[in-house]
């Protein structure tokens, strides 16, 4: 039953997954990962190559090269393990697949080696993954109208996700937080998207950091009654981010989803009227140190108090 579920799961997909991989990144993408393959199996082709097998034959895998293939599928296989989507498996897959044609080329002849290594930074330039573009309940907002929006009605809940669109962690995770939107948007919680890699002022003004070291991106943040509440990832006094996956089930856990929909789809909105405390559910308690958005929050009274 354990083998069944997830080969039903991918059949009642496959239509999907069929229509997502036909795109033409990712047709590209499958040609440049199967290319040493194809060399080294094309008749007429492989002839002409060099190899270091016992018997001579220059169409077969010599020793190095199964060794090489090895170690690539042991490493995609301690990626994949962190991998939440479909797309995250796949860009692993065609990564280290690209990886290892670069390291295979260059071994049999460095002329091709180099020819293969252009038209990976060709491609990496000038071809994008393709961004999601699923239904989904979900605010852009902009360096202009993220203020306006947390303080229009101080008793609906927001959860803004900080993203920038070169990130793969960030473009992975936008099926999942669009589905997450999809189940839990209401009067009374709404979900929010910025681009920080657009509005920098945004990045610095609520303590995310851009910088593809910082592993900040994408960030999760519960704003209610327009100040910060949460986020995820955490981030340490050092100002590094606490790993955390960004599971549907992680967030649901982690931001008490279902006990904030159900207590937000009843709010009526009312103008004039203050949000009070009670009006949210209880959030999981968290370390003082681990806050960021607490942190922030308090030094900023702190220094309003000097003042």
């Amino acid at each position: 039953m354990a083998l069944l579920t997830p080969l039903f799961a991918f059949l009642y997909h496959l239509p999907q997954v069929y229509k997502w991989l036909l795109k033409p990144y990712y047709v590209a993408s499958l040609f440049m990962s199967i290319a040493f393959l194809a060399v080294r199996k094309t008749p007429g082709v492989c002839d002409h190559l060099s190899t270091q097998r016992e018997d001579g034959n220059s169409c077969d895998f010599d020793w190095r090269e199964v060794e090489i293939l090895m170690f690539l599928s042991a490493i995609v296989m301690m990626k994949n393990r962190r991998a939440i989507t479909v797309e995250q498996h796949v860009g692993n897959i065609i990564l280290f697949s690209k990886v290892a044609n670069v390291i295979l080329f260059f071994r049999l002849d460095i002329r091709m080696g180099l020819l293969y290594l252009t038209l990976c930074i060709v491609f990496l330039m000038t071809c994008k993954p393709p961004l999601y573009m699923g239904p989904e309940y979900i605010k852009y907002l902009s360096d202009k109208t993220i203020d306006d929006e947390l303080d229009r009605d101080s008793r609906v809940t927001w959860i803004i996700e900080f993203f920038a669109n070169w990130s793969p962690e960030c473009q992975s995770f936008a099926s999942v937080y669009a589905d997450l939107s999809l189940k839990y948007n209401c009067s009374g919680l709404k979900f929010g998207k910025v681009d920080i890699g657009r509005y920098g002022e945004i990045s610095k003004k609520y303590k995310v950091s851009a910088s593809p070291l910082s592993k900040q991106l994408p960030s999760l943040v519960l704003f209610q009654g327009g100040k910060e509440v949460m986020r995820r990832p955490q981030v340490d006094k050092k100002g590094r981010a606490v790993s955390w996956s960004f599971t549907e089930e992680n967030i649901i856990r982690e931001f008490n989803l279902n006990e904030l929909y159900q207590k937000s789809k009843k709010i009526i909105k009312t103008k004039g009227d203050k949000v009070s405390p009670s009006q949210f559910p209880p959030l999981p308690e968290e370390e003082e140190p681990e806050q960021p958005g607490t942190d922030f929050q308090g030094k900023e009274s702190e220094s309003k108090k000097d003042k």
